[in-house]
């Protein structure tokens, strides 16, 4: 029997699960204490929930209507785990799956973990299916057209904005950092020329952790912020073409931590949604299952 696997993130759902959570995203990195406490700050802001984890709900859900074969759901740092999701699968007699990670873009972070997640998965599980992962899907259509309608809509809001592309920094050093910049400086470029070629643009990253003395892809989206206030500009639309859904990173560090330095400053600052389940991701997610 075959399959479609969704892999995604994982978060907490509740406040009891905050701390656990982020000791599973942190294993063996040596985090300090202390920074982790800081930011279980910001899940206990939204009630210690995620929204990560219901977003995959719904995204699944989506999927399986447009999908004819069983739709399974794993995490990489909390429940439902991989590992436990690919058990299940065996058991419902699952020979065969094709994995879709709700990350777009080249690199280890975004793709490398992910197949290393497979792998892990398939060999505490004794005659685990076949796990293929689906190929790097930024540049599909089907991921860029909900950023272009989003952008659009945000501009409603805010005519004439700046935009501010945002994505997650990864270290300098990580392993395929050059092409992960690179495709997202590419979906940047097409969003842009999607929505309106006379806005003006810039590339920014976010939610960067880790010693202060490593560095990390950057500007930093609130460094930015303040650089874009000093020159002048007065209305941004943050587009956040690093993330498929409004997980933590987007709900605390661009609607919280940048939203509150934008009306410090003065400026107007509206935040393009992310693709979630519009029809056209849903939409991708299937045919890149029946094309690979």
């Amino acid at each position: 029997m075959d399959a479609l696997l969704l892999m995604s993130f994982g978060g907490p759902e509740g406040p009891e699960d905050v701390m656990p959570f982020l000791e599973n995203v942190t294993r063996g990195r040596g985090v300090p204490r202390d920074r982790l406490e800081k930011v279980a700050e910001h899940y206990q802001l939204f009630g210690g929930v995620s929204p990560i984890n219901q977003q995959c709900r719904e995204l699944k859900a989506a999927i399986e209507a447009v999908v004819d074969v069983p739709v399974y759901w794993g995490n990489r740092n909390w429940p439902p785990f991989v590992e436990d999701t690919v058990a299940r699968m065996k058991a419902d007699g699952v020979t065969r799956a094709k994995a879709f990670v709700t990350s777009a873009y080249s690199g280890y972070s975004c793709e490398g973990q992910y197949q290393e997640d497979i792998d892990r998965a398939r060999a505490a599980v004794p005659g685990a299916p076949e796990i293929t992962k689906l190929p790097v899907y930024c540049l599909e259509d089907g991921f860029l057209l909900p950023f272009i309608e989003a952008t659009r809509t945000a501009l409603e809001h805010a005519p004439g904005a700046r935009l501010v592309f945002t994505a997650h920094s990864v270290p300098l050093a990580q392993d395929g950092r050059e092409q992960y910049a690179a495709e997202l400086a590419e979906v940047a470029r097409r969003v842009h020329a999607g929505v309106d070629p006379a806005l003006e643009w810039d590339l920014v990253y976010q939610s960067r952790s880790g010693s202060p003395r490593t560095p990390w892809l950057e500007p930093d989206v609130c460094d930015h912020l303040e650089k874009l206030h000093a020159e002048g500009e007065t209305t941004v639309v943050l587009v956040p073409i690093g993330f498929t859904s409004d997980h933590m990173e987007v709900k605390y560090d661009l609607d919280v931590e940048a939203r509150d330095l934008a009306a410090e400053k003065g400026m107007t600052l509206v935040r393009a949604a992310t693709p979630g389940t519009h029809p056209a991701f849903v939409a991708l997610a299937r045919d890149l299952y029946l094309r690979n």
